[in-house]
């Protein structure tokens, strides 16, 4: 399974990539011994794969509602074509926005946001709509999250 870049990936990639994906906080002399390799031979796949962006970082996933961010929201924004790059920029380094996504169709950029209230949300969008490069938004609360993975299963399901 080659990457983008034309790394081939081998079994003991795909491998370690899995349990990395389904048990990150694990260290790699546990990894190791689960996979029946060195510590030094894992580690040095690990960084390998690092190197090469397939792995780019590590994090905890939160349960946003139990931190008392109970509003979620996908907002869509057409924008101005030769702000779209600059917009989304900016986009990503507010506090509340999870992901920005330039995307196409009908809308340019789709945001996806949590807020503790109603009222941070309403703040939020009123002043995205006063920025003049955004020229229509569409904001859709969620009510609940049916699936939510960091990872596609068919990739790890085949390892």
């Amino acid at each position: 399974m080659p990457s983008s870049k034309g790394l081939k990936l081998d079994d003991l990639d795909r491998k370690i990539l899995k349990h990395l994906a389904t048990h990150g906080k694990e260290g790699v002399r546990y990894l190791a011994r689960e996979l029946n390799r060195s510590p030094s031979t894992v580690s040095e796949r690990i960084r390998r794969l690092e190197k090469e962006g397939i792995v780019k970082g590590y994090t905890a996933l939160f349960n946003y509602s139990l931190l008392g961010y109970e509003i979620n929201a996908i907002t869509l924004l057409q924008v101005d074509g030769q702000y779209i790059e600059e917009l989304e920029k900016e986009l990503a380094s507010e506090d509340n926005v999870r992901g920005v996504y330039d995307i196409t169709g009908e809308y340019d950029v789709a945001l996806i946001t949590s807020f503790r209230s109603v009222d941070e949300l309403d703040s939020f969008i009123k002043r995205l709509i006063k920025d003049p490069r955004i020229k229509r938004s569409m904001t859709s609360l969620i009510f609940r999250v049916v699936k939510e993975k960091p990872h596609v299963d068919e990739f790890l399901k085949n390892s």
